[in-house]
């Protein structure tokens, strides 16, 4: 049977080669239909893909979906919904029926396991993963295998299938037809070529796809339109969470009457993505206050770091004790703003510990020993579960070395995750 340890000495020690190149050129090109479409993606973005993964075991996988498994449970609780909406901003209380595509659970892998540090609504890489997953050499032995299923057609069927769950959610009873992936600026952001791989994908599927900017978007007629098309579900890839500038008025309009599905939604932001509620997961006595089962209340306990908000009462203790702790902002995302408590200064801890931040008991990210060029490297690593309806869709790494993922780094980016099957003991070949 093969231990976490047996699969942390595969982190440190196995540095072989899994990236088919050829494999996930073929792959995209399956996909895009453009044959320069993988060799202009590794131009523009050397560091998005790994060429080496991560290694799992099977008992840490199953750590992270019971984990999952508890947060839902508790987030279908009334008194919680009523407790995380009481402060959330008021269009989070508009509950449309779609619950979220492609959610984002990041984990470092502790000493007791994987421990999970935040939670995305609009985490982005879920389908340049399945493409990344389609293009591996499995190098150890027999006993890995990639994680949800060995067929990433079946992986990107199903990732279709949600798009279609979440029409269904909101009522609807017409064919979905026409999808718009909304972002700022979209041919910026640095993602755009997931965008296209995904408007290929939808259209793959005879749903019509759009890649626009919310300010090209018009509310009236009871619909949202583009260029004089309907848009029936928007995939929203914002960091407008509560659609509150006026580049996303339209879409904010036609959201909150009901002429558009959209996902994710703000008011999954508000349920999951506020890094105030790992505060609220992780109170024991809050959550027995609520009738929350034991055993329940152990999952979250040894799942997430014990998070806690700052506040006048506490701001001095944390202050103590910061050399152990981690600072988020509460709205904040990307690793924007971040700070381990070891490097803030006088300076900075001013401006956080009257801001809306919490602190985070500090678990530092697992490691990846990687060759480039015959160099060893060790790079720091992250999971990430994607997810719909609490249910695991895909798991994938980043490496990287710095504070937080930045894709910058050589010989890190994404990296697909290999999950002992436990039939064997481990040997890198």
């Amino acid at each position: 049977m093969t231990s976490p340890q047996s699969i942390e000495h595969l982190n440190t020690d196995c540095t072989c080669v899994t990236l088919d190149r050829k494999a996930l050129c073929k792959a995209a090109e399956e996909i895009v239909g453009d044959p320069a479409f993988c060799n202009d993606l590794a131009v523009s973005h050397p560091h998005l893909l790994s060429a080496q993964p991560m290694f799992l075991s099977a008992d840490h996988a199953r750590q992270m979906q019971s984990i999952l498994t508890a947060i839902e449970s508790v987030v279908a609780l009334p008194a919680y919904r009523q407790t995380v909406l009481e402060t959330a901003p008021p269009i989070a209380r508009y509950e449309p029926g779609p619950l979220g595509v492609f959610m984002g659970y990041d984990f470092h892998l502790g000493l007791t396991g994987p421990r999970l540090i935040e939670i995305n609504t609009n985490a982005g890489g879920a389908l340049l993963n399945a493409c990344l997953l389609q293009a591996q050499r499995i190098c150890c032995s027999a006993m890995f295998s990639s994680p949800s299923s060995q067929d990433p057609a079946a992986i990107r069927s199903r990732f279709v299938a949600d798009f279609h769950a979440e029409w269904n959610r909101q009522g609807r009873t017409t064919p979905l037809r026409t999808v718009a992936i909304l972002d700022h600026a979209p041919t910026e952001q640095y993602l755009y070529p997931e965008f296209v791989i995904f408007q290929r994908l939808l259209e793959a599927n005879g749903i019509h796809a759009i890649i626009a900017d919310p300010t090209e978007c018009a509310h009236h007629d009871a619909a949202l339109w583009h260029n004089g098309r309907k848009i029936d579900l928007v995939y929203n890839r914002l960091t407008d969470f509560e659609l509150a500038t006026p580049q996303t008025r339209s879409l904010r309009e036609a959201y909150l009457v009901g002429d558009v599905s959209v996902t994710p939604n703000p008011r999954a932001h508000a349920l999951y993505a506020n890094k105030a509620n790992l505060a609220t997961l992780t109170n024991p006595t809050l959550l027995r206050q609520w009738g929350v089962p034991e055993p329940t209340i152990a999952t979250l306990n040894a799942g997430i770091p014990r998070t806690q908000r700052i506040t006048d009462a506490n701001r001095a203790a944390l202050w103590a004790t910061r050399k152990t702790l981690f600072f988020k902002p509460t709205a904040g995302y990307g690793g924007k703003a971040t700070y381990r408590g070891d490097k803030i200064t006088h300076k900075v801890w001013a401006e956080i510990a009257t801001s809306n931040y919490v602190a985070q008991d500090l678990v530092p990210p697992s490691t990846r020993m990687i060759a480039i060029d015959g160099q060893l490297q060790n790079l720091k690593a992250d999971l990430r579960a994607y997810t719909y309806a609490g249910e695991i869709r895909l798991l994938a790494a980043r490496l990287y070395q710095g504070q937080t993922t930045n894709f910058r780094t050589p010989g890190g980016g994404f990296a697909p995750v290999f999950v002992s099957d436990q039939s064997a003991e481990c040997h890198c070949d």
